[in-house]
């Protein structure tokens, strides 16, 4: 009870909170938004650059750390895809977004401050070891996917070819991309450029809770509850148990165990409902997992603390 008290709901009452004014009006859709694109665009990549360049790549980057997390990423890809065609008789293609929302965690949003408030900034290196990966694997295999869902097998290597380009015009990843190049090199920054960097990176997990909440507002639950339902047990339950099982077969440390079972336990990012926006395919399954799991998993983070060492 008392990891709910001190690490779960303070993350929730932030998100709460942005919910809240957006939905009485307290604040317009478009400040929302705007808080987004900055968020998105700017503090957050100032976030992911400064932890990449600092980390030691050698310590953080383990191979047992990223198959356990990729493993249970794409295992629950295919417990979705599978479950939406056998179960829920979805054609391919929401097959595939439904699949999306069940592979993609939350792990900037929800990941870092919760795994922050529980073991301390000092245990965030495994989280961002496992974000390096996340956008260009995950995007990868879905629209690798949704393109030979769609029956354009003709136009795969030309998906491909967007996915690369989309991956290099992706705020995150060219942070990432930069944060490696710093961390590698060893070059010295100008100290007032680092403090506005840093300043930035200050802003970036409050503000994108508090904006998250505003998005959220925006979804409503409706219809297709059993394909939401299994999506929220795919993303809070199985994605975790498999990741923790795997992790533990492979003797993954503790901390990387800690960070990569947790990460694995957050509920769909945002960037869920954008993929099957982008291809018009199971929005609502799309919007309401990712509003009714990220309610759910203030239950399910609670019970992986207790479980986790």
């Amino acid at each position: 009870m008392q990891a709910l008290l001190d690490i779960i709901l303070p993350v929730f009452v932030v998100i709460g909170a942005g919910y809240f004014v957006t939905w009485k009006g307290m604040i317009s859709e478009d400040t929302i938004d705007a808080l987004v694109k900055f968020t998105q665009n700017f503090a957050i990549p100032c976030l992911l650059f400064r932890a990449i360049s600092q980390i030691d790549l050698g310590a953080s980057v383990s191979l047992p750390l990223i198959f356990s997390y990729y493993f249970g990423a794409f295992a629950s890809f295919a417990a979705g895809y599978a479950g939406a065609r056998i179960f829920f008789k979805r054609n391919p293609v929401d097959a595939v977004a439904i699949a999306f929302c069940c592979l993609f965690s939350n792990t900037v949003l929800l990941g870092l401050p919760i795994t922050e408030r529980a073991y301390g900034a000092e245990a965030l290196s495994a989280n961002f070891a496992i974000i390096a990966f996340h956008a260009p694997l995950c995007y990868m295999l879905g629209v690798t996917a949704m393109e030979i869902a769609r029956n354009e097998t003709s136009s795969v290597v030309e998906g491909a070819s967007r996915v690369v380009n989309a991956m290099f015009h992706n705020p995150f990843v060219i942070a990432i991309v930069l944060g490696l190049i710093a961390n590698i090199s060893a070059l010295p920054l100008p100290r007032p450029l680092l403090g506005g960097i840093d300043l930035m990176a200050t802003a970036a997990l409050p503000t994108a809770l508090f904006s998250l909440g505003g998005i959220l507002c925006r979804y409503r639950p409706a219809g297709d509850m059993k394909a939401i339902l299994m999506v929220c047990a795919i993303s809070l339950v199985l994605h975790p148990a498999i990741v923790f099982g795997t992790a533990y077969l492979l003797d993954l440390d503790r901390e990387g165990l800690r960070s990569a079972v947790l990460t694995s336990a957050m509920a769909p990012g945002v960037n869920a409902y954008v993929f099957a926006n982008m291809y018009g395919a199971a929005r609502r399954v799309a919007a309401s997992s990712v509003l009714i799991a990220t309610a759910g998993s203030i239950v399910s983070i609670w019970l992986w603390l207790m479980i986790l060492p």
